[in-house]
């Protein structure tokens, strides 16, 4: 299997290090496209204005090819399937991530947007993250997991459009519970930002380590985490993932829209 492996922490994170290793364990095809710093919070974002410098990567593994880019995660898949990889990509990783892509996170994660990205290119794509505390050992067992779950994933039937997003506990890999199927979390997290005032430029904000979370719904990806089991969750075009939404379309179509 060619897995092409991404992430938004940047070519030289823990996770992406990993995910590497187990894959060559395993004995798959490796290609790494990442960004060259960090780009956390960068969403499915892609660079318009700037030009996208891309320079090859001794991740020191001779059989994997690796390329650092100045852009973001959705850059680098989009480079990677457009014009770097020549070979067909089975399975896109995305991650691992230094911290939860649980619940309402998803919707600004540079992980699950490169993995998004991926899906719409119709490669079978994951995002995979652990808790910011994770060790050594909770990333390789965490890596281990993924690769796994990215062979049996690559030949499940899924609607387009799907990510599989995947989640690590704050645990040891002796102490994980089963990986659960979870819908994403809707609790809302709170920030908080410093204001301070330049004396050249004005007020400006930073944000800070500090606010305030809702609880958890209960068998939520966050709830399940909080417990210390893997989560599981298919992502998408909700349309294709659901039959709830065809009584609600049913009746607007009853509407009088000339009323």
């Amino acid at each position: 299997m060619h897995i092409l492996l991404v992430n938004d922490d940047g070519i030289r994170s823990i996770g992406i290090h990993a995910l590497c290793e187990a894959a060559l364990m395993r004995g798959h095809k490796v290609s790494i496209c990442a960004p060259n710093r960090q780009q956390s919070a960068a969403s499915q974002r892609i660079t318009l204005l700037d030009p996208i410098y891309v320079k090859p990567f001794d991740f020191g593994e001779a059989e994997v090819t690796a390329w650092s880019i100045t852009g973001t995660p959705a850059d680098c898949v989009r480079l990677a399937l457009y014009e770097l990889i020549k070979e067909p990509v089975d399975v896109l990783i995305s991650g691992i991530n230094d911290g939860y892509n649980a619940g309402m996170a998803v919707h600004y994660s540079g992980t699950v947007g490169a993995a998004t990205e991926g899906s719409l290119n119709r490669v079978r794509s994951m995002a995979v993250s652990v808790h910011h505390t994770a060790t050594k050992a909770m990333y390789d067992h965490t890596a281990h997991l993924a690769i796994a779950t990215a062979e049996r994933y690559g030949t499940l039937k899924t609607p387009p459009a799907t990510v599989l997003n995947m989640n690590a506990p704050a645990r040891e890999p002796e102490n994980v519970l089963a990986p659960r199927l979870a819908p994403l979390s809707t609790a809302n997290f709170l920030d908080t930002y410093v204001r301070r005032e330049s004396p050249r430029s004005g007020v400006y904000y930073w944000m800070s380590n500090e606010g305030s979370m809702d609880a958890p719904e209960e068998n939520s990806d966050l709830d399940l985490l909080n417990k210390g089991h893997v989560t599981l969750t298919f992502m998408g075009n909700p349309c294709e993932h659901s039959a709830a939404f065809a009584s609600f379309v049913r009746e607007i179509g009853k509407l009088d829209l000339h009323a």
